[in-house]
């Protein structure tokens, strides 16, 4: 392992091109369900825009490292990755250091479920952070890549500049919905999108979770990365019951469906980029992993990737991660036998969430003031 003053040199890794044309099978896909958001800087309490996902994957531990191939024109970058991933091939969500910024939720109703080359939305993201520096060099990549290109996804991406969007897109085509053309500044995507077909899709009820939950944000601005990490990722209103089952101090267990965080959540990110025109250095990736009830941030920069979050641990796994999915699996879902595992211990929450809500709060304050 090397230090985070040592970027690793990846000098064997292929380019993202000749991944695609080969014929080998990748098992990285989030293949389960996200929720995600990005944040113009006009709405946002610091000026700068805001990328979030809410990553729920079948992959459940994730760690964070700092990638530089050492080939001549690619960017080095720091990027969210599945435990076991030694090469550092798919990151799941990331910056560079040209202060572009990349991540992606799911899309259940683009196209049909037929394709015969899928889950390359990884492969695709970690190519993103090593060539663009803006968003229409993201949308230069999609069109310049062989086709088909394995995805079916809403990739969120900001940059320096300010700028960000969506980009819907399958196989062969994409569409993009930019925060320019968006009247409130933000955009939410979970695992449906606005250009696939009305029937089909996944994530509707945790759309309109996230869309109660930041409406106040959404009609005043000054979104912050607590909103998402600290509210959203914590949160378990259910927007079809009216309620949140946390708050009902009379409940004890929930059943774990259509809240943000599920049992599957392995992280939760908010990227805060630079001020339009300013320094990339200055981005931060608030990174919040393993199960949301059960873990707080840490601030991640392009400089420094704080050990916890790195794959330290046998496996290439991390310590972050590690800790807070043994308290979900011990202790928010005690239950393990016939189909206990769906039920959320709500006691246990109540008292876990305050706690780790205070380790985030500090750990934000701390790396604020270094700023």
């Amino acid at each position: 392992m090397t230090a985070n003053s040592q970027p690793m040199k990846l000098h064997k890794i292929s380019t993202l091109c000749a991944v695609i044309a080969c014929a080998a099978a990748f098992t990285g896909s989030d293949a389960v369900a996200c929720t995600s958001a990005i944040v113009s800087g006009r709405a946002s309490a610091s000026g700068r825009p805001l990328l979030w996902k809410n990553r729920d994957t079948g992959q459940q531990h994730n760690f964070v490292e700092r990638v530089n191939t050492g080939r001549p024109g690619e960017l080095a970058y720091v990027g969210l990755f599945n435990a076991g991933d030694s090469l550092l091939s798919e990151a799941w969500m990331g910056m560079n250091e040209a202060g572009f910024a990349i991540m992606n939720t799911a899309s259940y109703n683009l196209a049909p479920d037929t394709a015969t080359v899928k889950d390359r939305e990884g492969l695709l993201m970690s190519r993103a952070l090593q060539v663009c520096r803006t968003v229409d060099d993201f949308a230069r990549l999609l069109d310049t890549l062989p086709k088909p290109l394995g995805v079916q996804a809403n990739f969120g991406v900001i940059d320096a500049t300010g700028a960000g969007a969506y980009f819907e897109t399958d196989d062969y085509r994409y569409t993009p919905f930019y925060l320019s053309e968006s009247e409130d500044g933000v955009i939410i995507r979970t695992n449906f999108s606005r250009t696939g077909n009305a029937t089909d899709g996944m994530g509707y009820i945790r759309c309109d979770n996230a869309r109660h939950l930041l409406a106040d944000r959404i009609s005043n601005g000054g979104f912050v990365p607590e909103d998402f990490t600290e509210t959203c990722s914590r949160s378990y209103w259910h927007s079809l019951l009216g309620r949140d089952v946390l708050a009902d101090t009379t409940q004890h267990w929930a059943v774990d469906q259509d809240f943000i965080p599920r049992h599957s959540t392995s992280a939760s990110v908010v990227i805060e980029g630079a001020m339009p025109g300013g320094d990339p250095s200055d981005c931060v990736m608030w990174t919040m992993l393993g199960y949301p009830g059960t873990a707080h941030i840490e601030a991640v920069t392009l400089d420094k990737v704080p050990e916890t979050v790195r794959p330290t641990l046998p496996g290439w796994r991390s310590e972050a991660s590690e800790t807070s999915l043994k308290l979900r699996d011990t202790r928010v879902f005690p239950i393990h036998r016939g189909s206990g595992q769906h039920y959320i211990d709500l006691d246990y929450l109540r008292t876990e969430v305050p706690r780790q809500r205070a380790l985030s709060t500090s750990a934000y304050r701390r790396a604020r003031s270094r700023r």
